[in-house]
């Protein structure tokens, strides 16, 4: 039998460290883990039988069962499921086989809070063993191979491991706690089956723990009752019970599942460590039958945005496990989206090309779409309850479940609204629905709290468009030369700042018949809300200007498309603006970061003819220099950079000197 000696890898080393230093809040939640992982050993097992019935061996019934021993300070967890390799047992347990591994390590800090999320985050339940143990043994044999072909993998938590070869006849994993003094309370069957009970009373194989009876001592002196006896205690009866109720929670009627065992089972299957913000159950029947049971978290994972990472929800057939991270049965928008589909019409052979092509699938992700934007329509409705009265003096009453809702899709929007944006471009079928929930700042609030609908509620008489604007930063949007002419005349503009606005836009022209218009995008035009003098004025000013004009656009031929004057700025000399059907500068300044093609465009200046510095260019024997410093000083305002800043610098300088 071989034996070796392996270091763990970097990530897994210091994740142990910070187990090891009890950063779970709650230490019980690592007999949670463990269970839910012997659960999917056993759901790996039954998918990867539909092939393969030999696997089943002579144990076609498939359990968890749950041991401890006083003496020896162990607690046992076992599964017949699916089992492992010797290789399999160094890269899983060695390693975190898991994306976005990178974004993990790069997260950890001293915040004991936020390491203790990460760990459940990331799906690294198995390491949780070490918050009540000071060494693990797992021994483990897989299914379909000979019983000589066993693994066993120690570790104390520290640097390295053991593997060695042994044999092992049942097939499955055995996973031995070598308890700390601690956590003596885990040799309790009381404390077990409250624990089981409490975290892991929904999955669907029977826990089993052996029976326990109560059994007197030994009479102290054997020829006389009276004389007292020695300390009874419960003792093994050599039969097994089971311990939880052994059915899908999802399959269990909705009035039988409280709130506590709907979030419990939340954390399961998601291996996050904070409860759900909202979840939908629901059994749908037609032509296509399934129960889903869907749920949005509180918090984002840390590598939501990681391309390579598969999302999606849990898909069974006929409560058979077929796979994880089922990405057709959910768009990609909502990726953040964690359950589970359980599908009568289904076949249990379904592979992952199936599942493209299958009517079926189409009609469960259609039918989930819509069940997810329900509930965030939901939240969105009682996000925020105004308790003034209304017109007829009646204050409305709000029950308890409403205010439960209150801010809670503000804070699912800090989390995931740059996510939900992506519809607009991937799902044409619910636009409309996606448009209502969009949240944005804007010049009247810093909050990311305005919807289209509130905008539009508060659009000034005569206005004819829904302004916005897209920027880099929320401080970047507030000081952009752009609004000058909106903020002095009091009308409203969103305020866009994440990455994905400017592509998300592309797909959303209008709003309730409302077109959208971009403030950095074509000549300003405020329709009725620009008076006939203001017009005459600006046209009396273009028409004087145009000598000036000519000699700009002759200056700045290979950086501007167009020189014109402008009525959009009020305290600024210049600003830049594209065509309507242009690409914004700052869509193609993200484009380049990303080291994508963008085309080449040349935005157009727009000129203050009331500006001093604008005046100053009339005549000035530095009217070369002072163009080019306009037009860069234009760009450096909303956020870009001159294409040649030492250049830039040398013509201030010899102005300033």
């Amino acid at each position: 039998m071989s034996k070796q000696t392996l270091s763990f890898q970097a990530e897994v080393a210091q994740l142990l460290h910070l187990v090891t230093h009890s950063l779970y809040s709650n230490q019980e939640i690592f007999l949670r883990e463990l269970i839910s992982n012997a659960s999917d050993a056993c759901d790996k097992l039954r998918f990867e039988a539909l092939d393969k019935p030999a696997l089943y061996e002579d144990a076609p019934n498939l359990e968890v069962r749950v041991t401890f021993d006083k003496a020896a300070k162990t607690l046992t967890i076992t599964d017949n499921g699916i089992g492992m390799s010797q290789q399999e047992a160094i890269d899983h347990l060695g390693t975190i086989a898991k994306s976005g591994t990178k974004d993990f390590m790069g997260k950890l800090s001293g915040d004991q809070k936020a390491d203790a999320q990460l760990i459940g985050q990331f799906g690294v339940g198995f390491y949780s063993g070490f918050i009540v143990a000071d060494k693990i043994t797992v021994e483990s044999r897989r299914a379909g191979l000979q019983a000589d072909e066993g693994v066993r993998w120690i570790s104390g938590g520290t640097g390295d491991f053991e593997v060695e070869t042994i044999t092992r006849a049942p097939r499955g994993t055995s996973i031995i706690l070598h308890l700390r003094d601690d956590a003596e309370e885990y040799l309790n069957a009381w404390k077990l089956k409250q624990v089981i009970a409490k975290y892991s009373d929904h999955i669907s194989l029977p826990i089993l723990m052996e029976k326990e009876e109560w059994k007197d001592g030994e009479l102290i002196n054997p020829n006389d009752e009276n004389g007292g006896r020695q300390p009874g205690g419960m003792v093994k009866t050599g039969e097994w019970e089971t311990i939880n109720k052994a059915s899908a929670l999802w399959t269990r009627p909705k009035k039988d599942i409280t709130d506590e065992q709907y979030a419990e089972f939340y954390k399961t299957i998601s291996h996050d460590h904070e409860a759900p913000l909202t979840w939908a159950h629901n059994r749908v029947e037609g032509n296509t039958e399934y129960t889903q049971l869907l749920y949005i978290p509180a918090k984002a994972p840390f590598d939501l945005w990681n391309r390579d990472k598969k999302a999606g929800v849990k898909l069974y057939v006929k409560r058979v496990f077929i796979m994880d991270d089922a990405e057709a049965l959910m768009p990609t928008y909502l990726r953040f989206v964690k359950g589970v589909i359980d599908s009568a019409d289904l076949p249990l052979n379904v592979s992952r090309e199936l599942l493209q092509e299958s009517r079926d699938v189409r009609s469960i992700r259609e039918g989930s779409t819509k069940r997810v934007l329900s509930m965030l329509e939901d939240l969105a409705k009682h996000d925020k309850h105004d308790a003034a009265a209304g017109a007829d003096g009646v204050t409305d009453v709000v029950d308890a479940d409403d205010k439960a809702k209150e801010g809670k899709y503000t804070a699912f929007y800090a989390e995931f609204g740059a996510v939900l944006k992506e519809g607009l471009g991937e799902d044409f079928g619910n636009r409309e629905r996606l448009a209502k929930l969009l949240r944005f700042a804007s010049t009247t609030s810093d909050a990311v709290t305005v919807g289209f609908a509130d905008y539009k509620a508060r659009m000034k008489e005569g206005q004819e468009a829904i302004y916005y604007i897209t920027a880099d930063t929320l401080a970047a949007a507030k000081n952009s030369p752009q609004l000058e002419v909106f903020k002095k005349k009091g009308i409203e503009v969103l305020l866009m700042t994440d990455r994905v606005d400017e592509w998300a836009l592309n797909y959303l022209h209008e709003f309730d018949g409302t077109p959208l218009q971009s403030v950095a995008k074509g000549a300003v035009d405020l329709g009725k809300l620009q008076d006939e003098a203001e017009k005459k004025a600006a046209e009396e000013a273009a028409e004087a200007f145009k000598p000036v004009l000519a000699k700009l656009k002759e200056a700045l031929k290979d950086k501007a498309e167009d020189v014109r004057v402008t009525t959009r700025l009020v305290d600024s000399p210049a600003c830049l603006v594209v065509q309507d059907d242009g690409m914004s500068t700052q869509l193609a300044r993200m484009l380049k970061q990303a080291g994508q093609q963008a085309p080449e465009t040349k935005p157009v200046l727009e000129v203050n003819a009331e500006h001093a510095l604008v005046k100053k260019l009339d005549g000035s024997v530095h009217f070369h220099d002072l163009a080019h410093i306009l037009f860069d000083q234009a760009l450096l305002a909303e956020g870009g950079l001159p294409e040649d800043p030492a250049a830039y610098v040398k013509r201030v300088n010899a102005l300033l000197a």
